[in-house]
């Protein structure tokens, strides 16, 4: 298996419910899991997020309450976000920030990005985007 060179690793609330989130509703997948620590590995089109439900011997550097995650974005890009958009909407689950377009201008060219945002069960901002040349 590649392991990219940056993955994050999440601490959650709770195992269960953060996996069948990111499993049933966003269409990841499990790499490996070690149930007796309630961890898990997935991925997701080249994505990769480490998920561990908290525990007082983990990585806690601080007082951890909903929202999680605060002041960042986990940007995952993937080939076709409006499937994922559709998948999102048919759960019900709330947007961010719905669906938009950006125009950015690269050294020579221009990128367009269309992207939305969601929460976790947690708390963490996931920005859903597609990039492309124009």
């Amino acid at each position: 298996m590649h392991f990219n060179k940056t993955i994050p690793e999440l601490s959650v609330f709770d195992i269960k419910k953060s996996k069948k989130f990111y499993i049933d509703r966003l269409g990841a997948k499990i790499e490996y899991e070690r149930p007796e620590d309630k961890f898990v590995f997935l991925s997701l089109e080249g994505n990769q997020l480490m998920l561990e439900e908290i525990h007082a011997d983990g990585w806690n550097i601080g007082n951890l309450t909903y929202p999680l995650g605060q002041g960042i974005n986990i940007s995952l890009e993937v080939t076709d976000v409006d499937s994922i958009y559709q998948r999102i909407k048919e759960h019900s689950i709330s947007l961010y920030r719905d669906m938009t377009v950006s125009h950015y201008a690269g050294a020579n060219e221009m990128i367009e990005q269309k992207e939305f945002l969601l929460q976790d069960p947690n708390g963490y901002l996931l920005r859903f985007t597609k990039s492309g040349r124009r």
